[in-house]
């Protein structure tokens, strides 16, 4: 495919069994299993609308709307050539009437004109490594999709202010993340869930999806975790079917 701004050649790949359809740059950052486990775990039930954080070519929020078929969507992304990918896969889906793209950060909702308490959930599939943690990368989309230049708890600090109260927020994370997630969820949150999320059986948790409902007094669960892959390197049977789009991941 052609080159889109500053992303290089552009390719297109599917999710979801086919059904979900993405134009997302050839090289850097490309989206894929978390972002499909992350729309896979948000609750099964929430008083409105999606927002996506950090949105990038649109996954989480797409995958979303096309297993939830009620579903209104807002993207939010700061980089514009992300964006409008993103606006692009909007239309390559068909879900046009339902998801918007916002090119805004996250850290200037209010300029974005996204207001207070409007939105029933909100996902995020943050920057992984801070500065100091990351391997340098000479491709842009890949630094900006994996080095946090701006904190969790600024993340969750304005999802506080779009959701409703009883709102939901979803997040996917390294599991070395875990700490920093519950220290932010700590004010405003509560009815925190935390699902480790394992390549294997045997070996250490990878990744973490952790929901929490604002203003809720539930106590934490520590939920059983998801295994990716069997004993043959290949997907279990629940794994198979939550990358498939035929499975949610079990919630608290």
């Amino acid at each position: 495919m052609a080159e889109a701004g500053g992303l290089g050649e552009i390719a297109e790949d599917r999710l979801l069994d086919g059904r979900l359809k993405l134009h997302q740059p050839k090289k850097g950052h490309r989206a894929g299993s978390d972002a499909v486990l992350l729309a896979a775990a948000l609750p099964a039930a929430f008083p409105g609308a999606l927002v996506d954080f950090g949105a990038g070519v649109g996954t989480v929020g797409l995958a979303a709307a096309l297993l939830r078929p009620d579903l209104l969507v807002t993207l939010v992304e700061r980089d514009p050539d992300l964006a409008a990918l993103a606006a692009g896969n909007v239309a390559l889906n068909g879900l046009s009437g339902r998801v918007e793209v916002v090119a805004a950060d996250v850290a200037a909702l209010a300029e974005a004109r996204l207001a207070p308490a409007s939105f029933g959930c909100v996902a995020m599939n943050p920057p992984f490594f801070s500065a100091d943690e990351a391997k340098p990368s000479p491709v842009a989309n890949r630094r900006a999709a994996h080095v946090a230049d701006q904190p969790l708890a600024l993340w969750l600090k304005a999802a506080r202010r779009l959701l409703k109260p009883g709102g939901h927020v979803a997040i996917i994370h390294r599991a070395e993340a875990l700490a920093d997630i519950l220290a932010g969820l700590a004010t405003g949150f509560g009815g925190v869930a935390i699902r480790p999320v394992h390549a294997a059986a045997d070996k250490p948790a990878i990744r973490v999806v952790v929901t929490a409902e604002l203003g809720s007094r539930r106590p934490l669960a520590l939920l059983p975790g998801f295994v990716l892959n069997g004993p043959d390197g290949r997907f279990t049977e629940l794994s198979e079917a939550v990358h498939r789009g035929r499975a949610a991941l079990p919630g608290g």
